[in-house]
């Protein structure tokens, strides 16, 4: 299969990368780098990792003559569309993924398709015409697909203590919670976000950031 073949490339740079690093007698960065890579919880230094195996598979893709088949992979704040782009060599693939900065490259050994992956801090169409938040039966604040009646949970955020959230709120808003806040996009969703997450169990800066 040619993008495993490719995949394999990819691997031998990264070694190869790996140990021109040691020969120059970087050390001391190394064990530094990795000692960050464990301080930071959240996975922000993972970035350098990250940028090492996407220049090695740019670096791979220029050598591949082979036409791929290539995939445009957006991943919203809620929901996924896949495209098929068409079947591209490498050097169109990296002129592609050049001319959209925000894309990358990533390989799919199963189905042997490269996925331009793009990250958009939006709301999918069908998110946006079927998004509901509401309380699920953990007694976290979840969003759903279509009404919480079907239990369709899309993503959880933070639990909710409800007993505050009782004494504290009107009828009308926990009646509202419960039967589903419609959101439609980003406002909504930040707006409902943040107005909760004063009434998390735990309320600090993780609690705005989804739990999956």
């Amino acid at each position: 299969m040619m993008v495993f073949s490719l995949w394999k490339k990819i691997k031998k740079r990264l070694r190869r990368n790996r140990r021109s690093m040691w020969s120059l007698g970087a050390i001391l960065l190394s064990l530094l780098l990795s000692w960050l890579l464990f301080v930071n919880s959240d996975g922000v230094m993972a970035a350098p990792m990250q940028a090492e195996q996407q220049s090695s598979i740019l670096e791979a893709l220029k050598q591949q003559e082979q036409p791929l088949s290539v995939k445009l992979h957006r991943v919203y704040i809620c929901g996924e569309e896949v495209r098929l782009l068409g079947r591209m060599t490498g050097k169109q693939v990296v002129e592609l993924l050049h001319a959209h900065s925000d894309w990358k490259a990533v390989l799919d050994e199963d189905k042997g398709t490269v996925n331009a992956l793009q990250h958009i801090e939006d709301l999918s169409e069908h998110c946006k015409a079927n998004a509901y938040m509401s309380v699920d039966k953990k007694g976290n604040l979840a969003l759903f697909d279509g009404v919480p009646k079907k239990e369709k949970v899309l993503r959880t955020f933070f639990q909710l203590d409800v007993r505050y959230m009782e004494s504290s709120l009107p009828q009308d808003k926990l009646k509202q919670l419960s039967n589903g806040i419609r959101i439609s996009d980003m406002d909504e969703y930040n707006s409902v976000l943040s107005t909760f997450s004063d009434y998390a169990i735990e309320p600090n800066q993780r609690a705005m950031k989804p739990a999956y």
